[in-house]
């Protein structure tokens, strides 16, 4: 979906679990190396705190901060990518995650956008989140993740 001079990314997945279970496997970092392909998350997780993403390695790949946070509801996350040059080019976006109980299940909807038309960065994390959620999803439902290694590795 695009607007005039701006990208964005939509994506929902359903996850049989509580709000709680979800919102803790998207803030524990040893929980999100299991289902994000060995990537580390670190934050406070708390309004203004930093927030960084590293390779296995300790390579930095994106860094921003929480510009929001609402446990175990919302969050929006300042998203600078700092992996590729010409995606760290394009300048921060915003990831805004929302978790919502729908019946015996979480409806997860990621919403990662960016003041910018036709974005590298869109078209990258478009590429991810499904693979990624896919991952969350399958380690909470069945104790398995769905795909191993990420395909563009």
């Amino acid at each position: 979906m695009r607007a005039a001079g701006r990208s964005r990314f939509v994506y929902v997945i359903y996850i049989r679990s509580t709000p709680q279970k979800v919102w803790k496997a998207l803030t524990d970092s040893k929980f999100i190396r299991q289902y994000w392909f060995g990537m580390d998350i670190q934050s406070a997780w708390k309004k203004g705190s930093p927030w960084k993403m590293t390779l296995p390695d300790g390579m930095p790949t994106d860094t921003g901060k929480i510009l929001e946070i609402e446990p175990p509801k919302r969050m929006v996350i300042h998203w600078q990518h700092e992996w590729q040059k010409d995606i760290k080019a394009e300048g921060p976006g915003r990831c805004t995650i929302e978790l919502k109980k729908v019946q015996a299940s979480v409806r997860v909807t990621i919403t990662h956008e960016i003041n910018r038309p036709k974005s590298k960065l869109i078209e990258a994390v478009a590429g991810g989140w499904p693979l990624i959620l896919s991952n969350l999803k399958s380690l909470l439902e069945n104790g398995k993740i769905a795909v191993k290694d990420h395909p563009r590795h």
